[in-house]
């Protein structure tokens, strides 16, 4: 009876299908549209805790020539230092990133191909021919796995961010508030995150427009904006729009108006102030074109056509101020990006940025001279001077000389530290608010101190535990005090006393050992250090309910794990140092075992990204093998100067092999 229900399930759903009028369409679509997929794999770049940290994430994306050219979202791809496509066919590519564009989270890749080789490519469909009820495909590699299409239809042709996430916080990428000139397509298709940068496919296979968001609904930037924004990025490698400075809201409720805008705010220095707008006007007119914002829905729009404008171009403006109508004349500028591209600064501990003309406004600065922190790691040379630095703060000066940019302040950094091998104090000066600060900053790469061998003393070859009042009475006695014997090392002087694990030792040279409590063990080792090293103490031991007597030759004790030698990488942000006898002891390696164990690996550095994790023992590095943490620095430092494209490290993993390839940028001295 089972399979028999199976059948008729099965059946039911082949006779579903079969009846589905859209399904011939669909297919059609699916075939034109899915050579052209491609899922991107990228290597991402932010910026936090003073540290350029790296992640890897996954998106999707459609090629829109035959020259591969590949469309995305500016959040999947803009930021990308490294950027691998994985086409229909399973096949893997590099991309450059061609252009990108935060305004609209739009981005153009280019496939790193032979001049000769063609894509397969897909066709722009009319985002404004769309109507609510239309069909919709929603194609892409979601959750990074392979390419999916889920089905659904537009739901709303005009959506834009729900009024109540508009009064807590804007959608914004790099400082640009996305819904300022995106009206997106709304849809309910299922589209989940690894969606982002795939196309919205009409049933004659069109690109109606680029998956971006879900909330609830999925929206899709429509495909007339990413179109031209796509155009220009493969132009000339950036969009250009116009910009007056106007901050626009609806038309008050109450007013009853239906034609104009309401001028909500003016910002200062922008062409719209030196031609005398002021906040409450009603923006009626701009050049020819009458403007009507009544809702929410119609500013991306206006601000659209703003954008549209020729840079340069002196517009007679007209607006309604107390009653009158008045004639404003305004001179179109360039609009700037919001927020300038992050650096860091390693040997200040800090990433930084220029600043830019709404940053310079934002935070009420005279000049846009400096380098605005952005970011500060704790404990780094920023973050411990004093006054420490913090982020918004402007770098002005450095060593009395004026602070123009960040690249200069990098080019003054390599000057500051040329030939020194140790952090440079430096008198340094920043603007915080209104106030302006001098601090000294230690500038440069700290170091790992050697932290010194300590005296060789003697020691007893076993690890031991406290006998606690509790474990005593268990043994029979409420007056037992000493250590429980739990290790014994091998081929040590204690093994060949034929000390076991488990003895119990309760006197030293016919004195009580005053242990009998969890932490307590260390005066056992005190102990034992008063003795000179080769000399052979009574132990008195009770084994098994009997006392047994035995002398032990004491031996010099091994270094501590702290003393080992230790190697800071700052390249690939990991730290490694030799092995230690207890690391061999309990990790059960060969007494010869060679190579370096890792100690940390910082989040988000190129080691982490390569797999490296702390415990690791790197054994080689491009075949050549690490005998200790010297040869691993030796090996680091010479891939330094050769720069390979891959550092392949071999490394143990507890009882497993790995071979890791790390991918770096390398940092340009």
């Amino acid at each position: 009876m089972r399979w028999l229900w199976v059948l008729v399930c099965l059946w039911n759903v082949a006779a579903a299908a079969a009846q589905d009028p859209l399904r011939p369409a669909m297919d059609t679509a699916v075939a034109r549209v899915q050579p052209s997929l491609v899922r991107i794999q990228a290597v991402w770049l932010d910026y936090a805790q003073g540290r350029e940290v790296k992640r890897e994430i996954s998106g999707s994306g459609f090629i829109i020539t035959r020259k591969g050219h590949v469309v995305s979202n500016h959040h999947v791809a803009g930021r990308a230092t490294r950027l691998v496509c994985i086409l229909s066919n399973n096949e893997e590519i590099e991309a450059t990133l061609v252009g990108t564009d935060p305004l609209t989270d739009i981005a153009v890749l280019q496939l790193v191909a032979p001049a000769e080789r063609e894509f397969p490519s897909v066709e722009w469909g009319e985002s404004d021919a769309v109507r609510v009820g239309d069909t919709v495909l929603a194609m892409g590699s979601p959750l990074a796995l392979s390419q999916s299409v889920t089905r659904g239809i537009i739901s709303n042709a005009k959506m834009i961010m729900p009024g109540l996430l508009r009064q807590r916080e804007r959608f914004s990428l790099d400082g640009e508030d996305v819904g300022a000139l995106v009206r997106w397509l709304g849809h309910d298709a299922p589209i989940y995150p690894g969606n982002s940068g795939g196309p919205l496919v009409n049933l004659q296979g069109a690109v109606i427009g680029v998956n971006e968001i879900s909330f609830g609904l999925g929206g899709a930037i429509p495909s007339n904006l990413a179109r031209d924004v796509a155009a220009q990025l493969m132009e000339r490698g950036r969009v250009i729009r116009s910009w007056l400075g106007l901050e626009i809201q609806p038309l008050p409720k109450g007013s009853g108006r239906i034609t104009g805008a309401l001028v909500a705010g003016v910002i200062p220095g922008t062409p719209a102030a030196a031609a005398g707008f002021e906040s409450g006007d009603i923006l009626l007119r701009l050049g020819d074109t009458p403007v009507a914002v009544r809702y929410a829905e119609e500013i991306p729009l206006l601000n659209q056509m703003v954008s549209a404008l020729p840079v340069g171009q002196e517009l007679p403006t007209v607006v309604e101020r107390a009653g009158r109508e008045l004639t404003l004349h305004v001179c179109t500028v360039e609009r700037e990006q919001a927020e300038l591209r992050q650096h860091e600064l390693k040997e200040w501990g800090l990433t930084a940025r220029n600043i830019s003309f709404q940053t310079a406004r934002e935070l009420k600065l005279d000049s846009r001279d400096g380098a605005l922190v952005t970011s500060v790691r704790p404990g780094g040379p920023g973050g411990a001077s004093q006054p420490y630095l913090m982020p918004y703060d402007v770098i002005r000066a450095v060593a009395g000389r004026p602070v123009v940019s960040v690249e200069q302040l990098q080019a003054m950094t390599e000057q500051l530290l040329k030939e020194r091998t140790a952090p440079v104090p430096t008198v340094v000066e920043f603007e915080r608010r209104a106030e302006r600060f001098v601090t000294v900053v230690r500038v440069g790469l700290q170091e790992l101190e050697d932290p010194g061998a300590e005296a060789r003393k003697a020691w007893l070859p076993v690890a031991v535990q406290a006998i606690t009042r509790e474990m005593a009475q268990q043994f029979g006695s409420n007056t037992l005090t000493g250590v429980r014997i739990t290790q014994v090392y091998p081929q040590s002087t204690a093994e060949q006393a034929g000390l076991r694990v488990g003895d119990l030792l309760i006197r030293l040279d016919g004195e009580p050992i005053p242990v009998s409590q969890p932490g307590d063990e260390e005066t056992f080792a005190n102990l034992i250090r008063q003795y000179r090293v080769g000399s052979t103490p009574e132990l008195l031991v009770w084994r098994n309910g009997q006392p047994v007597t035995a002398r032990v030759e004491l031996v010099r004790s091994p270094p501590l794990e702290r003393e080992m030698r230790r190697y800071q990488n700052n390249e690939f942000e990991f730290t490694a140092r030799d092995l230690s006898f207890f690391d061999r002891v309990r990790d059960r390696l060969a007494a010869d075992q060679s190579g370096a164990l890792v100690i940390e690996v910082k989040d988000g550095g190129w080691a982490a990204l390569g797999g490296l994790r702390s415990g690791d023992i790197v054994l080689a590095v491009n075949s050549a093998p690490v005998a200790d943490v010297l040869a691993l620095e030796k090996l680091l430092k010479a891939a330094t100067v050769t720069r390979p494209r891959f550092l392949e490290l071999r490394v143990q993993r507890g009882i497993h092999t790995r071979y890791l390839e790390i991918e770096p940028n390398w940092r340009i001295p």
